[in-house]
């Protein structure tokens, strides 16, 4: 493999481990959200979104290993101390729906904007922009969805 190759491959892997790598920590995230809610209706949706990004990564998963990359299996520090965060705020405020609401949102406006930079300044082949833009649209509408839950828990 030239230099060239071997340098967009390096990249190309490095992109989609970062991108997979995300998609652990928001299943985890979710995870621990549904963990702290005391309502059924938004723990079927934690617990729905928790699987939206488990099916990401493996996507992932297999897309790298088509490359014959080894991908990451756990998440970042970062994810870590961002659900250490959820369980700060709801020791502080228990049972405060809109608290955690509001850090699944900050967690998916990150990934949005981790895969909208993916898209920009990686050029994917065909078959990956397609992947990591259905999973961006997914994103968005998750952050929709969101947003009109904190927006109603506001008002309880």
């Amino acid at each position: 493999m030239n230099v060239d190759k071997q340098k967009h491959h390096e990249e190309l892997v490095d992109t989609l481990q970062k991108l997979l790598v995300k998609n652990y920590d928001a299943e985890k995230g979710f995870i621990k959200a549904m963990q702290e809610i005391n309502h059924t209706e938004l723990k079927g949706f934690m617990q729905r979104q928790a699987a939206k990004r488990n099916q990401f990564a493996t996507e992932l998963d297999k897309e790298l290993h088509a490359i014959n990359a080894r991908p990451e299996n756990e998440g970042s520090i970062a994810a870590n101390l961002h659900r250490f965060w959820i369980d700060v705020k709801s020791i502080v405020s228990k049972d405060d729906i809109s608290s955690v609401l509001e850090e699944c949102l900050r967690g998916e406006k990150i990934s949005a904007e981790e895969y909208e930079n993916a898209l920009k300044d990686f050029e994917f082949s065909t078959h990956l922009r397609t992947i990591i833009n259905n999973q961006l649209s997914k994103i968005y509408r998750t952050i929709e969805d969101l947003q009109q839950l904190e927006d109603i828990s506001k008002l309880q």
